[in-house]
């Protein structure tokens, strides 16, 4: 900040300041009225309208236009007093207050109010002093009434320029910010995904298959059965301290695409994992297969994953049918499991099973596919969605 700024600053922020600019013009009227010959002469109706003509200026940014008026006034009103002699000093009244009207206004009326000003007061001079409207005290008032009228311009845009790089520099600031937290939101939110997709599902079927043999190993000896409830005991607490997790990093009402890690082409594996666990499944193709996007191919692996992981959870060992539907433009893939007439063999809650579904619809969305899942009319469970076959990512 330069010399210019802090003083500029200091007359803003200190209105005290004005009080003292208008004593220093005073104060350099009446030396100069006094050092000429007619000094002794100064009346009090002189020093009454010169004080008015500087002392308004303390009120030169509430009310800039009336204060010019006044001081103009003033300032001819004093001249007059003096037979224009000694006293011109008094006129860095009215320009001081000319300057603050530029400072506040438009260019276009700052110059009208100052051409109707300098008007006004060469033609004063001229009458009060039969003399040329292009004397010398004429061209000089002319000369000091653009100057005011260009540097209260000049200081105008300025401040407007500096408001806007700041105004500039606050919305950088906050663009800045406001993507740091989405680049850590869809980060966090790709963590929890994972988490869910890629580890809950393993440890809710070693949850399943330890319920399983616990009911087929009432007569085994104790050492196994034991055994089996201590894996149910550890995989029950592992799924709950999951679904904690998950909901940490997770925030109602957020969502963020994400990048695919596996495929149709494990399908098969997946399928023979929840076999062994008990579940029935049914597994055929509708239609010719065809290529299809890596986003897509990620995304139907995970909801056939995810759908199966629910129905070892909630509905225990039952009948389910996955179905694969190709056309011209989608793949279908619905995931049906039918009632199993007896409770499920347990679950972490309902908590995973919501985040579970949330999930899903985020992939399936993400690469501009459609998502249902809900009871059956008959009872069961249905998944179903469709994958465009082009899949790109959406924002």
């Amino acid at each position: 900040m330069t010399h210019l700024d802090r003083w500029r600053d200091l007359v803003v922020r200190r209105p005290h300041a004005d009080a003292a600019m208008a004593c220093v013009v005073l104060g350099a009227t009446l030396v100069t009225t006094a050092a000429g010959p007619d000094g002794a002469r100064l009346s009090a109706a002189g020093l009454v309208t010169a004080a008015v003509a500087c002392g308004v200026l303390v009120l030169r940014r509430s009310h800039p236009v009336v204060v010019l008026a006044v001081s103009a006034v003033a300032a001819e009103a004093y001249l007059v007093l003096l037979g224009g002699r000694h006293g011109a000093m008094v006129l860095a009244a009215p320009l001081i207050a000319l300057y603050t009207v530029a400072e506040t206004t438009t260019r276009r009326r700052a110059l009208l109010i100052g051409v109707l000003v300098v008007l006004a007061l060469g033609g004063l001079h001229t009458l009060g002093r039969p003399a040329s409207w292009l004397g010398a005290e004429n061209v000089a008032l002319a000369a000091l009434g653009g100057l005011a009228v260009a540097a209260g311009d000049s200081s105008r845009n300025r401040r407007a320029y500096l408001a806007e790089v700041e105004a500039r520099a606050r919305q950088a600031e906050a663009d800045r910010a406001a993507e740091a937290a989405r680049l850590v939101t869809e980060e966090r939110l790709r963590i929890a995904r994972d988490l869910h997709d890629a580890v809950g599902h393993q440890l809710a079927l070693i949850y399943v298959q330890a319920g399983v043999g616990s009911h087929v190993l009432p007569d085994r000896t104790d050492q196994a059965g034991e055994a089996l409830d201590h894996i149910r005991t550890a995989s029950k607490t592992a799924l709950a301290e999951l679904s904690d997790t998950v909901l940490l990093l997770r925030r109602p009402g957020e969502s963020t695409p994400t990048g695919p890690v596996a495929g149709l082409a494990g399908l098969d594996d997946l399928v023979d994992t929840f076999r062994r666990s008990g579940l029935h499944i049914t597994h055929h193709v509708e239609g010719e297969a065809r290529p299809i996007a890596a986003a897509a191919d990620s995304t139907a692996y995970r909801v056939v994953q995810e759908a199966l992981t629910n129905v070892c959870k909630h509905a225990g060992p039952t009948e389910v049918d996955v179905t694969l539907e190709y056309d011209d433009t989608r793949l279908l893939v619905v995931v049906d499991n039918r009632p199993s007439g007896r409770p499920p063999v347990g679950g972490p809650g309902d908590a995973g099973h919501a985040l579970g579904i949330v999930g899903m619809r985020e992939r399936v969305t993400a690469i501009g596919g459609t998502l249902r899942a809900g009871p059956r009319p008959d009872g069961g469970f249905r998944v179903s969605a469709a994958l465009p076959l082009t899949a790109a990512a959406v924002p």
